[in-house]
Order: structure tokens, then sequence, then C-alpha cells
């Protein structure tokens, strides 16, 4: 019988059983595959990290406390978890767009770094483009720097906190699929595909696998989406101006935006994705296989004329899986029904950055019944049917 059982160890449930270890619970984590894996929302090398959130100030809490928590992780272990390249926004001069369920990206992020005291320059399109001259800002564009911004190393991120979880005294079941949940005697029972689990609370932290587990309401609350990422190379005579360049975010049209990252495995190639969620897709028949249409269109509609020097033909391609809700913010609560349950699911393409501070917050719920930062903003009640 373990006190808490996490289901899941992706993103979040790497950092809730961490941080669960940190108190000395009696924990254990459980995955179907063996984390760090390719099968879900976490893996292709870096995700991009900031403090002043566009997708709303309820989320700021979250950013700032993980950029604290990625630097005492990183003193325990040893290994650089984040890095503040700086992050450069753009809004063209076109007009914004959505980006996450967020209609004003943009100003959401400078009245967020305004009112967390988050420092950063709000430059003009012309300012923007003469100090960062690979991108190709038109004078009308609206742009945003934020020093202190940068990005992850995400397999790292979970091999990091699974390894010192461990290291504190959490068990960890891999590979092992759990095919249903029971609620009986105040306590929990996880039919798997090796022995049964028991527990006195559960951790659901399955992302896209989440709907199947819990079934209703959560079914008819959540969407699994396909999204590709792209890795295209970097002409040899522009080098130069991408050494070391910001992680990026270029918001432009009507509802059209992509991000960008360096690339870590190959320093010649630059990472970008579309910003905006693909077509639904169930998790287990995700086609991970790539057309090369849609490497073609990703330069065509996003790249072109706006990043300069980047080769138009990607060098590789490899898709994720986000889960997301209809507004396209968290879920964060105890289950509707098990109050022994808690629930930690729906990203929404915008997770990553903040889980670390979220795998603290959720490991103050079950231990204290309340966690630093407010997370009242992500209960299920906000869903009114």
């Amino acid at each position: 019988m373990y006190d808490v059982a996490v289901l899941g160890l992706g993103a979040m449930g790497a950092a809730t059983l961490y941080q669960l270890a940190k108190r000395g619970i009696n924990a254990i984590g459980i995955d179907q595959f063996n984390p760090p894996h390719t099968n879900g929302s976490t893996h292709g090398e870096t995700r991009l990290t900031r403090c002043a959130i566009g997708e709303g100030h309820q989320y700021v809490p979250f950013a700032i406390r993980s950029h604290e928590i990625w630097k005492e992780l990183g003193n325990e272990t040893g290994e650089q978890l984040l890095f503040e390249t700086g992050a450069l926004m753009i809004e063209s001069a076109l007009g914004g767009g959505s980006v996450h369920g967020s209609a004003n990206f943009l100003d959401t992020t400078i009245s967020t770094a305004k009112q967390f005291n988050i420092a950063h320059e709000v430059l003009s399109g012309q300012q923007a483009r003469q100090r960062f001259p690979n991108f190709a800002t038109n004078d009308q564009d609206k742009a945003y720097y934020e020093p202190g911004a940068g990005y992850l190393k995400v397999e790292e991120c979970v091999s990091a906190q699974l390894n010192r979880a461990v290291e504190l005294g959490a068990d960890l079941l891999i590979d092992t699929k759990v095919h249903s949940i029971s609620h009986a005697n105040e306590h929990v029972e996880l039919a798997t595909s090796s022995n049964p689990i028991h527990a006195k609370k559960l951790v659901v932290c399955a992302g896209p696998w989440v709907k199947e587990l819990l079934g209703a309401p959560y079914d008819t609350k959540l969407t699994t989406t396909r999204q590709v990422l792209h890795w295209y190379p970097i002409a040899q005579n522009a080098m130069q101006e991408w050494k070391d360049h910001p992680v990026f975010i270029w918001i432009h049209g009507e509802g059209e935006g992509y991000y960008g990252l360096p690339s870590l495995d190959d320093p010649t190639l630059i990472k970008v994705a579309n910003a905006n969620y693909g077509e639904p897709s169930a998790p287990d028949n995700v086609n991970r296989d790539i057309d090369p249409k849609e490497q073609t269109e990703m330069f065509d509609v996003h790249l072109k004329g706006r990043l300069m020097g980047i080769k138009p033909q990607a060098h590789k391609s490899v898709t994720c899986i986000y889960t997301v809700t209809p507004d396209s913010d968290f879920i964060l609560d105890w289950h509707m029904d098990h109050k022994n349950t808690f629930v930690v699911s729906a990203c929404s393409g915008h997770g990553f950055k903040h889980s670390a501070a979220i795998g603290e917050a959720v490991a103050q719920q079950l231990i204290d019944g309340t966690s630093t930062i407010d997370i009242s903003a992500f209960n299920m009640t906000r869903f009114k049917d």
C-alpha cells in the first residue's frame, strides 16, 4: 500500500513524483512506456520557457517558480536544464492571432511582465530587426523581448526528476500499462499488465490517455491532437547571425503563429513548429508519418520571408501529441467523484514550462490540503455542462 501512486511520468508526472519523494512520501510512479519516450507530449529535445505568459496571468507564478526549481534541480544533479537565451515574440502588423486560446497573446504577455516585474523590452519592428537581423520584421510589427526566457532540455528534465525521485525513495514501475482504476475502502486499486497496485491516493498525469482511464466527464472535455515539429537547415552564410539566437514566437495573420528554438543535436539546424492545434487524433493511432507537403507548407506559410538564411527543405520532422481543453487552460483538480484522486491533465500545448511548479503544487495539495500557488482557476467547475 503506497501513500500515493502517480500514473503517467511525462512532464507533470515526473515533477509530481520528485516533489512527493522530496517530502518523504511513500510513492510509486507508473508509466506504460519507459520515460522519457517519444509516444506522448514530452520529447523532441527542447521546450520554450518564459515567465511573462501570454496565455494568462494565472500561469505566471508557475513559470517563475519553475525556473527556480529547474535551477535547484540543476545544482542537485550537476546538469544544466534551463538555458536563458532570451525570447523574442513578434506580432505582425497584418494582425494578431490566438495562441493556445489567448486572443491577445502579445498584449497579455506585456501586461503580465509589467504586473510581475519581469525584465523585458517592448520593441518596434524596426528595433527588433536592427537587434536581430535574422528576423525580417516590418516597421509596423510589434515585438517583445524577455532576456530571462529561453528553453528547457525536456528529456533531461524528466530523467533528472525521476532519477532524483528514486534516489529519495520513490519506486518506479515502467513498461506497465494500467487497464483500469477501482476506488474502494478509501484506497485506489490499479489493475496493471503485471501486479495490481494499491495506494491511498492517486495522481493521474497520463496526458492523452486520461480520457480512456477516467471516462466521463473528462472524455468530453479533452481532445488529443497531432502536432509536428520540424528541423530546417541554416544556410552556411547565415550561421553567424543564428549563433546563440533567442527562442521566438511569431504571430501573423488571423490565427496563424509558430515558434522556434535552437537544435541541440545539430547547431546547423533550427527547430520550428506551428503554435496552433493540429487535427484531432487518438493517442494510440497517431499518424507518425510526415507528408513532405507538411514540411513545404510549414516553410511557405510561416518561415518564408520572415526567417532569413533558412533553407526550404526540412532536414527532419517528428510528431507529438497535445491534449487540449475547450478553453485551452489546464485541469488541476480533485476528481469530481473520487476525492482521493487528483487529475493533472490537458496542458493544451503550453504545459512543460510550468510543470516543475505544478508538480510541487500537486504534492502540496496531496500532503497539506493546499498549495503555495493558487490553482483554483484550473478546476473542473468552470465547465458548466
